[in-house]
């Protein structure tokens, strides 16, 4: 009977259609938390995502003390009261320990703006926390004159902080092992006592997630002025009269990661799916999948705030050779559209995949491999063959 209880039969859908409303980026749900912490005023933060990240980002303010009030009616609202500047820790002679579980968006964010303040911390999580790389933020970090560590050997958390406040200065980081080093370094500037310049020393992976960030830090009152090429070795200047001032309210958009699973799911079932939450006007590069869906051939339409996908059921869906180095956590969802693709599909630039809370590229070539498919697995990229005897086509 439990072995029964464990299981879960699935039946085949032959078309999927209607309409999805996306809940909450992970991404922008906690830097709106943390950028509302900082802010001069009260902001009324709407849509959050209810999942793990939020909630350790959610606990770590209540530790710091920072005050969060939860709406009774919304469980996907809370009003924060903004600091005004940095967070210092409640217990100055005491060190504060926070746990921050797998939440990379809390862990990289929070380690960075907690050495602006005035205190002793720990940043510490689980044993998959303590496997990923934060190295080249402490480094940024250190160089803008942080007292800050992580474990020498690794590379990893636990992150240790003793902070007596920042004035300033250059940084120069490393951007091939992730854009939230960067991101962090750029939510934390603004309450640094003096101008800050941070610049990427080699190449800048998931531009559109920095993007992403330095366009919510306008919504909060703050202007970054970029010198130099994205795509390239760009530099990010953030004067010293840049602070946060609080918007009221945000409404955070929804999920474009998320949004890769339905518009998949039309592309592969020849139905027809809106999503709503993100579109055309998005601040999030994870909406290009939509891009890579209609390479594969299917219809797409876009909306300031709606993408639609569909596809014709007398056409099949082709295999593509796709840079996925702006969309690394919607290309997971392009590795199972490629099982039903005719020929191969090459899923590029995704080396960020082995960083993140599980080894990705470990799991994309096991699963398929499962469902048939014959995986090339590659440092940076991978080559997915679909299964011999793929009839999905064939509806």
């Amino acid at each position: 009977m439990d072995e029964e209880k464990n299981q879960l039969t699935v039946t085949p859908i032959k078309s999927l259609d209607g309409t999805v409303t996306l809940p909450g980026s992970k991404s922008l749900s906690n830097r709106c938390l943390l950028l509302a912490a900082l802010s001069d005023g009260n902001t009324r933060v709407e849509n959050l995502l209810e999942s793990d990240d939020i909630r350790y980002m959610l606990e770590a303010l209540d530790t710091l003390q920072v005050p969060v009030e939860r709406d009774a009616d919304d469980k996907t609202a809370v009003t924060v009261t903004g600091q005004a500047g940095p967070i210092d820790s409640p217990t100055p002679e005491e060190s504060l320990e926070l746990f921050l579980g797998n939440a990379g968006t809390a862990m990289r964010p929070l380690a960075a703006a907690l050495c602006m303040g005035k205190g002793k911390f720990v940043l510490d999580g689980v044993p998959r926390m303590r496997e990923r790389p934060i190295a080249d933020l402490i480094d940024g970090l250190k160089q803008l004159g942080a007292d800050v560590s992580c474990v020498e050997e690794t590379g990893c958390p636990p992150v240790t902080i003793n902070a007596n406040g920042l004035k300033g200065g250059s940084a120069s980081i490393s951007g091939k092992m992730s854009s939230q080093f960067l991101s962090s370094l750029l939510m934390a500037s603004p309450i640094v006592d003096g101008d800050v310049t941070i610049s990427i020393k080699d190449e800048l992976i998931s531009a559109p997630y920095v993007s992403l960030t330095i366009g919510l830090m306008k919504k909060f009152g703050v202007n970054v002025k970029i010198e130099g090429d994205m795509e390239g070795t760009p530099s990010f200047i953030i004067g010293s009269d840049e602070k946060y001032t609080s918007p009221g309210s945000i409404l955070v958009e929804g999920d474009a990661s998320s949004a890769s699973y339905f518009l998949a799911g039309a592309a592969i079932t020849g139905g027809t799916v809106t999503v709503r939450g993100c579109g055309s006007e998005s601040v999030q590069g994870d909406v290009a999948f939509a891009n890579v869906m209609e390479q594969m051939g299917a219809t797409v339409t876009w909306a300031p705030e709606s993408i639609t996908v569909t596809r014709d059921p007398n056409t099949k869906l082709k295999g593509v050779d796709v840079d996925c180095g702006k969309i690394p956590d919607a290309a997971m969802t392009l590795a199972v559209a490629a099982l039903f693709a005719e020929g191969p599909t090459t899923i590029r630039n995704v080396y960020s995949w082995r960083l993140k809370e599980t080894e990705r590229m470990k799991a994309i070539v096991a699963e398929c491999t499962k469902l048939g498919a014959t995986v090339e697995e590659f440092e940076d990229y991978c080559i997915i063959h679909p299964p011999k005897d793929n009839k999905v086509n064939d509806n």
